[in-house]
């Protein structure tokens, strides 16, 4: 008869397999659903319930707090409207870290990591009686060689020293304007050519304005 209603029973399924979820993903923010069957009195005949020690979700919205003590690895980008912490540590606008004083008991020694208007790299060190500042052989694959500075500080006497020359990004010649030996620290600085320049101002009312490609850098917003 059109519109009744038929009962039919359905059979128990003894497939205890851990079977792939499937259907239309929901966009909606519900909470996950948790049964209310204890162990003790859950039936003997039946398969007994999967929990998800792993899971798979496209989006998740955390209203209180995320709790753990494992890793959380992220290829993407992690914003925050305020700040982010890991183990202790408070990422914000600026780039601080705090350690243990090394030399003074019973005190801590706090710094902020430099910052600048392009992706810098530096080298150092000290030349003593030759003339040429060989740098590093990664680089020439890793910097711009037009962007390469070097200071150069004179040890126990004045040398007059010049910056001679700078072959192929790889090595800058040094000389003694007085003739002197050649005894000094060096700094070098050059900027990354791994990716592209940093655009330093740009129009925008949040981080989302940038002009450039965000995905490479870490944003406090």
């Amino acid at each position: 008869m059109a519109g009744e209603f038929v009962q039919r029973e359905i059979q128990p399924q003894k497939n205890c397999s851990d079977l792939p979820t499937w259907g239309q993903g929901s966009p909606r923010y519900d909470y996950i659903f948790k049964g209310n069957k204890d162990e003790a009195t859950y039936p003997e005949e039946a398969c007994p319930p999967w929990y998800h020690a792993t899971a798979q979700i496209d989006s998740l919205q955390v209203n209180t707090s995320v709790i753990g003590n494992g890793l959380i690895n992220i290829t993407g980008t992690i914003t925050s409207a305020s700040e982010v912490t890991a183990a202790g540590v408070t990422l914000t606008s600026r780039k601080p870290f705090d350690i243990p004083h090394p030399t003074k008991k019973g005190y801590r020694l706090r710094h902020v990591c430099l910052e600048g208007p392009e992706s810098g790299v530096y080298y150092r060190g000290r030349l003593t009686g030759k003339n040429v500042i060989e740098l590093p052989e990664y680089w020439r694959g890793l910097i711009d060689p037009e962007t390469i500075t070097v200071t150069l500080t004179q040890i126990k006497t004045s040398q007059d020293l010049i910056v001679d020359g700078i072959e192929w990004g790889t090595r800058i010649k040094v000389k003694s304007g007085n003739g002197t030996g050649i005894d000094c620290f060096y700094l070098v600085h050059a900027e990354r050519a791994d990716g592209e320049k940093l655009i330093v101002e740009y129009e925008g009312q949040s981080s989302d304005d940038y002009p450039g490609d965000n995905s490479i850098y870490s944003i406090n917003k």
